[in-house]
């Protein structure tokens, strides 16, 4: 791995944006939308880079766009599934990745591949 290679941050926007009880629910894109807009903004703290961050959107969230800074991939169909897939990709070129949910079973299927996980709170602190 080339020491210049960015950390691949992937964001599981659903878990990150339905941790906190906001009424989501009510604009599940547009909480998507706020959650690509706030990472483009203030990045990844703790990680002043560099970094490539993907916000993976499934469901309702599907066709946001991407921003400078923030990588939107809308899943067509499970999320968790096409975030095992990125991970995959970037772990075999020995890529550093980091992957933020707080979903038990990612955390471990991610895990398995050599990613690293952190919870919502990385990127979205209460």
């Amino acid at each position: 791995m080339d020491d210049n290679t960015p950390l691949l941050v992937i964001v599981d926007a659903a878990n990150v944006v339905g941790s906190v009880p906001d009424g989501w629910w009510r604009d599940r894109r547009g909480a998507a939308e706020r959650l690509r807009d706030r990472l483009a903004a203030d990045g990844v703290p703790g990680h002043p880079g560099p970094v490539e961050v993907v916000l993976v959107v499934e469901g309702a969230a599907r066709g946001v766009d991407s921003v400078p800074g923030v990588r939107v991939e809308s899943a067509s169909g499970s999320g968790d599934d096409h975030m095992v897939g990125l991970v995959a990709g970037a772990a075999g070129g020995d890529r550093p990745v980091l992957v933020v949910t707080a979903d038990r079973e990612l955390r471990r299927r991610v895990s398995e591949l050599g990613a690293r996980v952190a919870g919502p709170r990385t990127v979205r602190p209460v």
